[in-house]
């Protein structure tokens, strides 16, 4: 489902199995909550997960009790578990929990309609998730490498460069989130 203009931008963070993503989209979340922006995250999981340890209440109250929904609440932090027949898509997370947010970061959704940046390390992969030639190849917004030879239609941002990730936060904020007061 693509973004809507009621909905805050989203940037998916993609690339292959240790390619960088997490460091890439932590760094980036950092640079533009220090330039004032509200980022919020979303991570795509291809398994289930557990957000707290067996024994705890919450887990007792979601696995031994069977509750549909389970919210931990602190003075500083807010959790809900639920359960849900099929996984939901980005856009309806956005809409749903994150939508006072200036910029939500995703890392993966690899399958979705989202912008993305690629994070390719040579180092880790030979050949990039990108492909000039694929339907999917107007999404991507830039490419983040440490392959000096690597060229593509997109933007491609040297990882060598000590202000790269500066130059993606500029990227994101010019190309999704547009001119800021």
């Amino acid at each position: 489902m693509p973004p809507s203009t009621d909905t805050p931008p989203l940037l998916s963070i993609v690339g292959r199995k240790h390619s960088g993503k997490t460091t890439t989209l932590v760094r980036l979340a950092a640079e533009l909550g220090a330039r004032g922006l509200r980022v919020m995250t979303i991570k795509h999981g291809t398994h289930t997960f557990s957000i707290d340890p067996e024994a705890t209440d919450t887990y007792r109250h979601y696995h031994e009790g069977g509750a549909e929904r389970v919210a931990m609440v602190s003075p500083d932090k807010f959790a809900l578990v639920m359960r849900q027949e099929r996984e939901m898509d980005p856009v309806t997370i956005v809409r749903t929990y994150m939508s006072d947010a200036d910029l939500v970061l995703c890392e993966g959704f690899k399958q979705s309609q989202l912008p993305r940046v690629e994070v390719f390390r040579r180092a880790a992969h030979e050949t990039p998730l990108f492909d000039a030639a694929a339907p999917n190849a107007g999404l991507y917004r830039a490419i983040c490498t440490d392959d000096p030879l690597f060229g593509a239609p997109c933007p491609v941002i040297r990882m060598d460069d000590a202000d790269w990730i500066s130059q993606l936060a500029d990227l994101a904020i010019r190309d999704l989130i547009g001119p800021t007061t």
